[in-house]
Protein backbone atom coordinates (compact mmCIF):
# COMPACT_ATOMS: atom_id res chain seq x y z
CA UNK A 1 0.00 0.00 0.00
CA UNK A 2 1.15 3.53 -0.65
CA UNK A 3 2.43 5.38 2.41
CA UNK A 4 1.63 9.10 2.90
CA UNK A 5 2.85 11.89 4.21
CA UNK A 6 1.12 14.67 5.98
CA UNK A 7 1.86 16.92 2.82
CA UNK A 8 0.87 14.05 0.49
CA UNK A 9 -2.56 13.33 2.45
CA UNK A 10 -3.57 16.87 2.43
CA UNK A 11 -4.17 16.90 -1.34
CA UNK A 12 -6.80 14.11 -0.94
CA UNK A 13 -9.01 16.88 0.94
CA UNK A 14 -12.37 16.06 -0.93
CA UNK A 15 -12.47 19.67 -3.40
CA UNK A 16 -11.86 20.38 -6.96
CA UNK A 17 -12.96 16.27 -7.87
CA UNK A 18 -10.17 15.10 -5.33
CA UNK A 19 -10.98 11.85 -3.37
CA UNK A 20 -11.70 12.35 0.18
CA UNK A 21 -8.93 10.19 2.23
CA UNK A 22 -7.98 10.73 6.14
CA UNK A 23 -5.70 8.84 8.58
CA UNK A 24 -7.17 6.89 11.46
CA UNK A 25 -4.34 5.31 13.86
CA UNK A 26 -1.52 4.68 11.11
CA UNK A 27 -4.40 4.10 8.07
CA UNK A 28 -5.76 6.11 5.76
CA UNK A 29 -9.17 5.82 4.14
CA UNK A 30 -10.96 6.75 1.24
CA UNK A 31 -14.63 8.15 1.96
CA UNK A 32 -15.05 9.37 -1.16
CA UNK A 33 -18.38 7.36 -0.99
CA UNK A 34 -20.06 8.42 2.16
CA UNK A 35 -22.95 10.58 1.96
CA UNK A 36 -21.30 11.74 5.61
CA UNK A 37 -18.06 13.45 4.24
CA UNK A 38 -19.91 15.21 1.66
CA UNK A 39 -17.31 18.68 0.23
CA UNK A 40 -14.39 17.03 2.33
CA UNK A 41 -16.30 17.31 5.84
CA UNK A 42 -17.70 15.52 8.08
CA UNK A 43 -20.47 17.14 10.77
CA UNK A 44 -18.55 20.34 9.69
CA UNK A 45 -16.13 19.45 12.14
CA UNK A 46 -13.71 16.55 10.62
CA UNK A 47 -12.21 17.51 7.79
CA UNK A 48 -10.73 14.73 5.50
CA UNK A 49 -7.03 14.88 4.16
CA UNK A 50 -5.60 14.96 7.88
CA UNK A 51 -4.63 12.07 10.36
CA UNK A 52 -8.13 12.00 12.39
CA UNK A 53 -6.70 9.68 15.30
CA UNK A 54 -7.40 12.13 18.25
CA UNK A 55 -10.41 13.47 16.92
CA UNK A 56 -12.31 9.76 16.81
CA UNK A 57 -11.49 9.36 20.44
CA UNK A 58 -14.82 12.14 21.01
CA UNK A 59 -16.88 10.82 18.33
CA UNK A 60 -20.05 9.25 19.63
CA UNK A 61 -19.14 5.82 17.86
CA UNK A 62 -16.52 3.06 17.70
CA UNK A 63 -13.84 3.21 14.89
CA UNK A 64 -15.24 0.25 13.54
CA UNK A 65 -17.54 1.87 11.65
CA UNK A 66 -14.15 2.65 9.11
CA UNK A 67 -14.82 -1.30 8.51
CA UNK A 68 -17.08 0.03 5.95
CA UNK A 69 -14.63 1.92 3.57
CA UNK A 70 -11.23 0.94 1.63
CA UNK A 71 -8.04 1.38 3.33
CA UNK A 72 -5.93 3.44 0.26
CA UNK A 73 -2.55 3.24 2.73
CA UNK A 74 -0.66 3.68 5.57
CA UNK A 75 0.37 7.66 7.05
CA UNK A 76 3.96 7.82 7.40
CA UNK A 77 4.45 8.19 11.57
CA UNK A 78 6.16 11.77 12.72
CA UNK A 79 7.09 12.04 16.04
CA UNK A 80 6.59 15.32 18.10
CA UNK A 81 10.37 15.65 18.15
CA UNK A 82 10.79 15.83 14.23
CA UNK A 83 8.80 19.33 15.01
CA UNK A 84 11.56 20.51 17.07
CA UNK A 85 9.61 20.88 19.97
CA UNK A 86 11.71 21.09 23.39
CA UNK A 87 12.03 17.55 24.45
CA UNK A 88 9.83 17.64 27.97
CA UNK A 89 7.06 18.73 25.58
CA UNK A 90 7.64 16.05 22.95
CA UNK A 91 7.53 13.81 25.52
CA UNK A 92 4.28 14.74 27.19
CA UNK A 93 2.23 15.25 24.15
CA UNK A 94 3.71 11.62 22.92
CA UNK A 95 2.57 10.27 26.10
CA UNK A 96 -0.51 11.67 26.47
CA UNK A 97 -2.03 13.20 23.03
CA UNK A 98 -4.88 15.10 24.56
CA UNK A 99 -2.09 17.41 25.51
CA UNK A 100 -1.91 18.25 21.90
CA UNK A 101 -5.87 19.55 21.29
CA UNK A 102 -7.52 19.48 24.80
CA UNK A 103 -5.15 22.52 27.20
CA UNK A 104 -7.21 25.32 25.07
CA UNK A 105 -10.59 24.29 24.75
CA UNK A 106 -10.68 22.77 28.50
CA UNK A 107 -9.76 26.52 29.51
CA UNK A 108 -11.12 29.25 26.77
CA UNK A 109 -15.09 28.78 28.49
CA UNK A 110 -14.00 30.41 31.63
CA UNK A 111 -13.07 34.01 30.41
CA UNK A 112 -16.05 33.84 28.30
CA UNK A 113 -18.41 32.86 31.35
CA UNK A 114 -16.70 35.24 33.29
CA UNK A 115 -16.67 38.15 30.66
CA UNK A 116 -20.27 37.52 29.96
CA UNK A 117 -20.96 37.68 33.92
CA UNK A 118 -19.16 41.13 34.50
CA UNK A 119 -21.43 42.79 32.23
CA UNK A 120 -24.58 41.24 33.39
CA UNK A 121 -24.15 41.60 36.83
CA UNK A 122 -23.57 45.42 36.80
CA UNK A 123 -26.38 46.05 34.64
CA UNK A 124 -28.11 44.33 37.09
CA UNK A 125 -27.25 46.69 39.39
CA UNK A 126 -28.05 49.58 37.58
CA UNK A 127 -31.49 48.15 37.12
CA UNK A 128 -31.88 46.99 41.02
CA UNK A 129 -29.48 49.32 43.04
CA UNK A 130 -28.62 46.10 44.75
CA UNK A 131 -25.40 46.44 45.64
CA UNK A 132 -24.02 43.09 45.57
CA UNK A 133 -24.73 42.51 42.04
CA UNK A 134 -21.85 45.35 41.57
CA UNK A 135 -19.52 43.18 43.24
CA UNK A 136 -20.05 40.03 42.13
CA UNK A 137 -19.41 41.57 38.85
CA UNK A 138 -16.32 42.87 40.29
CA UNK A 139 -15.75 39.22 41.48
CA UNK A 140 -16.41 38.23 37.72
CA UNK A 141 -13.96 40.70 36.23
CA UNK A 142 -11.17 39.49 38.01
CA UNK A 143 -12.05 35.89 37.49
CA UNK A 144 -12.08 36.81 33.77
CA UNK A 145 -8.77 38.86 34.25
CA UNK A 146 -6.94 35.48 35.66
CA UNK A 147 -8.24 32.88 33.05
CA UNK A 148 -7.69 35.41 29.61
CA UNK A 149 -4.26 34.90 31.07
CA UNK A 150 -4.64 31.14 31.02
CA UNK A 151 -6.62 31.73 27.43
CA UNK A 152 -3.59 33.44 25.67
CA UNK A 153 -1.11 30.90 27.21
CA UNK A 154 -3.10 27.51 26.22
CA UNK A 155 -4.40 29.04 23.43
CA UNK A 156 -0.63 30.26 21.89
CA UNK A 157 0.67 27.22 23.16
CA UNK A 158 -2.12 25.06 21.21
CA UNK A 159 -1.40 27.71 17.88
CA UNK A 160 2.49 26.90 18.21
CA UNK A 161 2.02 23.29 18.51
CA UNK A 162 -0.90 22.24 16.12
CA UNK A 163 -0.22 24.96 13.35
CA UNK A 164 3.20 25.94 13.68
CA UNK A 165 2.30 29.22 14.60
CA UNK A 166 1.00 30.14 10.69
CA UNK A 167 -0.62 33.37 10.61
CA UNK A 168 -4.28 32.16 9.70
CA UNK A 169 -6.81 34.21 9.76
CA UNK A 170 -9.07 33.52 12.84
CA UNK A 171 -5.37 33.84 15.22
CA UNK A 172 -4.06 37.04 13.45
CA UNK A 173 -8.08 38.38 14.37
CA UNK A 174 -8.44 36.21 17.80
CA UNK A 175 -4.97 36.99 19.57
CA UNK A 176 -5.04 41.13 18.96
CA UNK A 177 -8.59 41.27 19.82
CA UNK A 178 -7.84 38.69 23.44
CA UNK A 179 -4.77 40.91 24.27
CA UNK A 180 -7.25 44.40 24.11
CA UNK A 181 -10.16 42.38 25.78
CA UNK A 182 -7.34 41.82 28.66
CA UNK A 183 -6.24 45.29 28.87
CA UNK A 184 -9.83 46.97 28.67
CA UNK A 185 -10.27 44.13 32.08
CA UNK A 186 -7.33 45.47 33.67
CA UNK A 187 -8.86 49.09 33.25
CA UNK A 188 -12.21 48.82 34.29
CA UNK A 189 -10.59 46.79 37.27
CA UNK A 190 -8.35 48.79 38.56
CA UNK A 191 -10.61 51.88 37.57
CA UNK A 192 -13.23 49.84 39.82
CA UNK A 193 -11.07 49.52 42.99
CA UNK A 194 -9.64 53.05 42.75
CA UNK A 195 -13.37 54.50 42.99
CA UNK A 196 -15.40 51.73 44.36
CA UNK A 197 -18.50 53.86 43.77
CA UNK A 198 -18.40 54.52 40.27
CA UNK A 199 -21.81 53.53 39.06
CA UNK A 200 -23.68 55.10 42.17
CA UNK A 201 -23.91 58.34 40.19
CA UNK A 202 -24.65 59.24 36.40
CA UNK A 203 -21.17 61.18 35.35
CA UNK A 204 -18.82 61.28 32.25
CA UNK A 205 -16.76 59.04 34.27
CA UNK A 206 -19.45 56.01 34.86
CA UNK A 207 -20.68 56.45 31.20
CA UNK A 208 -17.26 55.57 30.19
CA UNK A 209 -16.76 53.27 32.70
CA UNK A 210 -20.07 51.37 31.67
CA UNK A 211 -19.28 51.69 27.87
CA UNK A 212 -16.13 49.93 28.63
CA UNK A 213 -17.81 47.01 30.40
CA UNK A 214 -20.46 46.55 27.68
CA UNK A 215 -17.42 46.48 25.04
CA UNK A 216 -16.08 43.56 26.79
CA UNK A 217 -19.12 41.84 25.06
CA UNK A 218 -18.62 42.16 21.49
CA UNK A 219 -15.08 41.45 21.84
CA UNK A 220 -15.53 38.18 23.34
CA UNK A 221 -18.30 37.09 21.36
CA UNK A 222 -15.92 37.53 17.86
CA UNK A 223 -13.23 36.13 19.49
CA UNK A 224 -15.70 33.03 20.43
CA UNK A 225 -16.63 32.81 16.91
CA UNK A 226 -13.11 32.84 15.51
CA UNK A 227 -11.79 29.98 17.78
CA UNK A 228 -14.92 28.05 17.19
CA UNK A 229 -14.72 28.37 13.66
CA UNK A 230 -11.52 26.55 13.69
CA UNK A 231 -13.25 23.56 15.59
CA UNK A 232 -16.29 23.34 13.97
CA UNK A 233 -15.73 24.96 10.24
CA UNK A 234 -18.94 26.53 9.09
CA UNK A 235 -20.02 24.94 5.65
CA UNK A 236 -19.47 26.94 2.34
CA UNK A 237 -22.05 26.77 -0.35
Amino acid sequence: MKEFDADELAKFNGEDGNPTYFAYDGKVYDVSESKLWRKGQHMNRHRSGEDLTNDMQAAPHEADVLERYPQVGTLKRVEVEEQKIPQPIAWLVNRYPWFRRHPHPMTVHFPIVFVFSTTFFNILYLVTGIKAFELTALHCLAGGIIFSVVGITTGIYTWWLNYMAKPLKPVKIKLPLTITMFITEVIIFIWRILQPNILDAVTAASVIYFLLVLALIPMITVIGWYGASMTFPVEKH
